[in-house]
């Protein structure tokens, strides 16, 4: 499966993930799925199944993490913020990931390392959607919108102005969106608490 190159995936992967061990030992991305691949490790596949140039925002405070991302395959970097990125908030870690990405992408798709079973026939769809026009793209499931989002370049100022822990889907709430329906259950399903990570052994 493949998509216009002019299109860039961004995948999320420096939170703290405190909710899911507080202490900080453990951290969520690097927990094996029963497809034997890491949480991050499956994002970042389905990602680059559509999106071969894709970055990943990683701390710096998780080598480990950043070392298996680079070896994925493809186009992907690792963009490596300073450890003050959790504080800082979600839009400080999508900024680092816009500023990453050649500068001659049409618009990106924003995916969260945590979302592991995200299709990629979601992800053909929203670039789909993107390259006939939409502006923003958001994936819907039984009249439900979940993740990743598009955003087309034209966005750019408003994504860079973004602050604090709100994230792009703030922008969901001003500007028109193109909904993109999907058979894909993964759209809602991220690994945020360790008993999310036992349901998912179910799946």
């Amino acid at each position: 499966m493949s998509a216009n190159n002019s299109w860039c995936g961004i995948l999320l992967a420096a939170g703290s993930g405190r909710r899911f061990d507080a202490s900080g030992q453990s951290n969520k991305l690097m927990q094996t799925l029963p497809s034997g691949m890491t949480v991050a490790a499956s994002s970042a596949k389905h990602l680059l199944a559509v999106l071969p140039l894709s970055v990943a925002v990683v701390a710096e405070h998780t080598p480990a993490l950043a070392t298996q991302l680079a070896e994925m395959g493809g186009d992907i970097c690792v963009s490596s913020p300073p450890s003050a990125v959790s504080s800082q908030g979600m839009s400080y870690s999508l900024q680092c990931g816009l500023m990453h990405a050649p500068a001659e992408c049409a618009g990106w798709i924003i995916a969260l390392a945590d979302m592991p079973y995200v299709k990629t026939e979601t992800i053909a769809a929203l670039v789909c959607a993107m390259q006939n026009g939409a502006g923003i793209a958001v994936p819907v499931h039984q009249g439900r919108r979940g993740n990743p989002v598009g955003f087309a370049k034209a966005y750019l100022p408003q994504l860079l102005a973004l602050c604090g822990d709100q994230g792009a889907r703030s922008l969901l709430k001003i500007y028109p969106v193109s909904e993109v329906e999907v058979d894909d259950a993964g759209i809602f399903q991220d690994i945020d608490l360790p008993q999310d990570l036992i349901a998912s052994m179910n799946i």
